[in-house]
């Protein structure tokens, strides 16, 4: 098939599935994923050294209009190269990776079909085997075999239904019972009162499978009901107008905690009774301060733009802060890497809400991160504490920013290369204070009675732009902070100032 090879979108699968949206033609069709399937197949038995027909593989998807006819698709692929297909139906992207270690399963394999938040007419595929989530690497190979396939159908009728989805969330269950020294061991979460938003993604069963067999209240949780034109809000923690949603509907209902997830609960973020929103350094600090007391000193990886005030936050709780690379599968090899080679590294977390615990097989998995809140909010509230305790001293941000200087030249990387070794150095020359080992871009540090707060500066992975990141700390420092970077990158004019 032509073109198959730039449907891969980092360690993922991604494409336009169906029509819908004004000038994107769908380049995801039943045929990439018949041919996908199969290579998926193939590299499976490579890897684990088996024969094709000896493989187990689980296939489940998110809420997304396309996802049955790209089941199908990867299904009739895999079957017809001798595999078994389990139908694992309306999952989410973790649990699918928990079928590769459940006794109940314990599948060769896994696809997830998700294109996580984005519109409604992309999906794609993720894969997983016992060893977690496949690397870049792999999906380039996977996409190089697809492309030495050709279509091929099979009956689907020997394909069976599972429901791993109940498993997982039994998972869940008891890692909540486990924890909560309750008086009454079923219903841990009595008497708490937790809202849910899954903005119609595939998350509705962890009101339904989780919180409400233990106990919980979760009277006003809402848009649970899964439908993948997303009518309410695009389910992503970090879009404001989702987070405002979760925000007002915990404040209506006065509820203890109020949690949103991403469409296939990969990601997750937090609202507190007063409606503070717990996301971006919040959520990491979060996490940072309830697994503090398990890992004294333990190093957290998180990506590169988060603040200067978490660091402070993270290094006063006795822990340490390491900063690296964006993307979630960066953070979390990173903190694998550590844990290699000798330094305690408990925590891999994104400012996106991707969060994932050595505890739990380094997943980044929403739904787990959902129940480490659950049961320090059931512990701090018999205790008279609050889950706000746990972060009362992360200074509050004044202002954030995100900025994107277009690069208008075909040669982009070499020429944004030049600019960035070029801000590098005129900063030096002024003598502001630059981040050491920083893994990404150029951050920097002002602390002065004219300007106070950070920058970064770095180049985008794959596309034409050089994405900025600041934040102040008081009313002007952004503005501030912004001239300061046109000062440092002036006579680069093939870089398109973005407006303010």
């Amino acid at each position: 098939m032509e073109n198959i090879m730039k449907l891969q979108n980092g360690s993922d699968i991604r494409g336009i599935a169906c029509e819908g949206v004004a000038g994107e033609a769908v380049n995801l069709t039943e045929e990439a994923g018949n041919l996908i399937g199969g290579a998926f197949a193939e590299w499976l038995a490579a890897k684990k050294g088996k024969a094709v027909q000896d493989l187990r593989i689980g296939i489940g998807h998110d809420s997304r209009i396309t996802a049955d006819s790209l089941f199908a698709a990867a299904a009739k692929g895999i079957v017809a190269a001798g595999a078994r297909v389990y139908d694992c139906g309306l999952v989410s992207t973790p649990s699918m990776f928990m079928t590769t270690v459940f006794e109940e399963f314990q599948f060769d394999g896994s696809i997830m079909i998700t294109a996580s938040h984005l519109p409604f007419n992309r999906n794609g595929y993720k894969f997983f085997d016992r060893d977690g989530g496949l690397e870049h690497d792999d999906i380039t190979k996977i996409l190089e075999l697809a492309s030495t396939h050709t279509v091929v159908e099979a009956d689907l009728a020997g394909v069976e239904k599972v429901d791993s989805i109940s498993v997982y969330c039994g998972f869940l269950q008891d890692k909540i019972k486990k924890s909560i020294h309750a008086a009454d061991y079923e219903k841990p979460l009595a008497g708490l009162h937790i809202v849910v938003d899954t903005g119609n993604g595939a998350g509705g069963f962890f009101v339904e499978k989780v919180l409400n067999p233990l106990g919980a209240d979760t009277s006003g949780s809402q848009f649970l009901e899964p439908d993948g034109r997303f009518p309410n809000h695009i389910p992503n923690p970090e879009n404001k107008e989702a987070m405002e949603s979760i925000r007002q509907a915990v404040l209506k209902n006065k509820a203890d905690l109020g949690i949103i997830f991403d469409t296939d609960v990969d990601r997750m973020s937090a609202v507190l009774p007063n409606g503070e929103e717990v996301n971006r350094d919040a959520i990491i600090a979060m996490m940072t301060a309830i697994i503090a007391q398990d890992y004294p000193g333990g190093t957290i990886v998180t990506d590169s733009v988060t603040s200067d005030r978490l660091t402070r936050f993270i290094e006063g709780i006795g822990m340490k802060h390491h900063r690296y690379m964006r993307g979630y599968k960066n953070v979390i090899n990173e903190s694998i890497r550590l844990n290699k080679e000798g330094i305690v590294s408990p925590l891999a977390i994104e400012t996106s809400g991707h969060g994932a615990l050595s505890e739990n097989y380094f997943l980044d998995d929403g739904a787990y991160m959902a129940v480490k809140l659950l049961i320090a909010l059931a512990k701090a509230a018999r205790e008279g504490k609050t889950l706000s305790s746990f972060i009362d001293k992360l200074e509050k941000g004044f202002e954030e920013r995100e900025y994107r200087f277009k690069i208008d030249c075909e040669d982009f990387k070499e020429y944004g290369k030049n600019a960035l070794n070029a801000f590098e150095e005129r900063a030096k020359a002024k003598g502001y204070a630059i981040a050491p080992n920083s893994y990404e871009g150029i951050r920097i540090t002002f602390d002065t009675d004219e300007v106070k707060g950070w920058l970064l500066l770095r180049m985008s992975l794959h596309d034409p732009q050089m994405p900025l990141n600041i934040e102040g700390v008081r009313e002007g420092d952004c503005d501030r902070l912004f001239d300061t970077v046109l000062s440092l990158l002036e006579g680069f004019d093939k870089l398109v100032v973005p407006a303010r």
